[in-house]
């Protein structure tokens, strides 16, 4: 089921997720596993390390977020790049 596009957090944004035990930096929005092909809403890195090399970036849902730390940064582009993607799942 679609999440609301609305409610996806911006890069930079912290969290917890559900089971986790460290914090998590969303990096990108929108991401396709390559290797499966499944779209998840966030990729993500450790907090507060970041990107420790190959198998340290990760996969993840809005709905496997227990709680949000920080909100990333938000301006007039986000909100263009956020109606872009609104369109295009409108199309889908």
């Amino acid at each position: 089921m679609q999440n609301n596009i609305n409610d996806l957090l911006p890069i930079g944004s912290v969290v917890l997720l559900k089971e986790g035990t460290k914090k998590a930096m969303v990096f990108g929005v929108k991401q396709v596993d390559k290797a499966s092909e499944t779209e998840f809403d966030y990729i993500g890195v450790v907090y507060p390390e970041g990107n420790l090399g190959d198998g340290s970036q990760f996969f993840f849902n809005h709905d496997a977020i227990e709680e949000v730390f920080f909100r990333g940064y938000e301006d007039d582009e986000r909100k263009v790049f956020v109606e872009k993607i609104k369109e295009y799942y409108d199309k889908l």
